[in-house]
């Protein structure tokens, strides 16, 4: 589990709670257009979604985690790390139900995720993708430190903007010119 201020960001379950906030979540008009259709619409189909993630952590020991807020465990989004095919870095991802973005929350949650990334897996750098139209989430990416790169062509062909942050601690040591 990863906590910040006002979030609390754990794993998933197949459990009904979970199937049926994320099948909200994944037909959210923002995610239809700024991720995809995953096909998900039903609740069966919703924890065959979920399950690729538990594969996921199971895998690679991260993957996406519902992000909740801490004052009433009420899940506003997912947050986490993934590992994509067609992308060689670990990605920092997040999607937040409507009535809770433009708070604040995404960047506090993907603050959270790239220090564990980096504090926890020791990883030195994470990436993300983002469609171009997504001007918000664009405008996350680069508050947390992440950097546009060059757009790529994912292996469904889709055009996206790649991203990417150096999150290793800087040597505390100084060297100097002789």
């Amino acid at each position: 589990m990863i906590e910040s201020q006002r979030l609390r960001l754990r794993r998933l379950t197949l459990g009904d709670a979970d199937a049926a906030f994320m099948l909200r979540l994944v037909n959210d008009p923002g995610w239809l257009a700024n991720i995809g259709d995953r096909n998900v619409r039903n609740l069966e189909q919703s924890r065959a979604y979920i399950q690729k993630t538990l594969d996921m952590y199971e895998r690679h020991g991260f993957g996406s985690l519902v992000a909740e807020l801490k004052d009433t465990g009420e899940p506003i989004g997912t947050c986490g790390l993934v590992k994509r095919d067609g992308v060689e870095e670990v990605e920092v991802g997040y999607a937040l139900l409507p009535e809770f973005r433009g708070r604040g929350l995404a960047i506090e949650g993907a603050k959270a995720v790239l220090d564990y990334a980096r504090d926890v897996l020791k990883l030195e750098r994470v990436a993300a993708i983002v469609t171009p139209a997504n001007r918000d989430s664009i405008k996350v990416l680069e508050r947390i430190g992440l950097a546009f790169v060059r757009p790529i062509t994912l292996p469904n062909n889709d055009q996206v903007y790649f991203y990417l942050a150096h999150i290793a601690p800087q040597s505390r040591t100084t060297s100097t010119a002789v």
